[in-house]
């Protein structure tokens, strides 16, 4: 999971209280993603002998899935499995597993499906199949408050130094699309946002959902701030996030798109989102 994740749960407890009726006022028509297709409808589904829809996810991803401080599995991701099991009528079970172990569960029969913020790209569609996706998180730039850059274009950011997680479709973006620039590669999110805290690097790119809690929580210390607009190419980032089935499991897939569709058009999508993230990362 991403290294972002021990710092999620603190700055969203920030960003919630800091929060006014305006500012939730003004997310809700910002960040909501509509990662629906507007003219598919899915036709109502035959749910056979499925009484209950059992969903595997795992637990150090926080605020889309982690143990509160009275040990109850919550998050986004199980919130939405309950509200995919009420559209259904059907019981619901979520359980928690290991991240490495999702996949498995799925082959194995142990669970329907997986919802865990899995990345819909040719290494996870390798191992399962995919719902439509219910959301995605652009890249984004961010910058010390005092820095000078603020054109966020290639040109401009020549010789700029780039804070960036190796190995991650991030770096390959900066490399095909900033080749004057100097990356500065480091192994964690973490030491990322660091290197741009302390100076090490002019700017900071990576993850927009992860920036935005970062850059709202404690550790930032008020720091730094996005510069330019969101980066969305489904070549490098992935094409959104879905709920995972086991391979070949069509009709687990149309059950989940038809309860997906259902969960937002009746505002059960906006309203989760919007609890858990009031920030906004576009």
């Amino acid at each position: 999971m991403p290294c972002t994740a021990l710092l999620f749960a603190g700055a969203l407890l920030l960003g919630l209280a800091a929060l006014s009726e305006s500012a939730l006022a003004q997310a809700k028509t910002e960040i909501v993603p509509d990662s629906w297709r507007g003219d598919v409808v899915p036709q109502t589904p035959d749910l056979g002998d499925l009484e209950t829809l059992h969903f595997v996810t795992d637990s150090d991803y926080p605020p889309f899935q982690y143990f509160d401080e009275e040990g109850v599995l919550t998050g986004f991701n199980v919130d939405l499995a309950y509200a995919i099991c009420e559209v259904l009528e059907v019981e619901c079970d979520v359980q928690q597993t290991d991240w490495d172990d999702l996949f498995a569960a799925l082959d194995d029969g142990s669970a329907d499906a997986a919802i865990a913020s899995i990345r819909i790209s040719p290494e996870t569609v390798a191992k399962a199949d995919f719902t439509d996706r219910y959301y995605i998180s652009p890249a984004r730039f961010i910058a010390r408050k005092d820095s000078p850059h603020r054109d966020i274009s290639p040109e401009a950011l020549q010789d700029v130094k780039i804070a960036v997680v190796e190995g991650t479709g991030h770096e390959a973006y900066l490399k095909a699309y900033f080749p004057q620039s100097q990356l500065v590669a480091f192994s964690s999110a973490d030491a990322v946002t660091d290197a741009l805290a302390s100076g090490e690097a002019d700017l900071a790119f990576g993850d927009g959902i992860g920036l935005t809690f970062w850059l709202n929580g404690v550790t930032s210390d008020g720091c730094c701030e996005f510069r330019g607009g969101p980066f969305m190419d489904g070549t490098f980032f992935g094409e959104g996030v879905g709920i995972a089935v086991k391979k070949g499991d069509r009709q687990m897939t149309q059950i989940l798109n038809y309860a997906l569709q259902q969960v937002h058009s009746t505002g059960r999508y906006e309203e989760l989102f919007l609890r858990y993230f009031p920030m906004n990362f576009f």
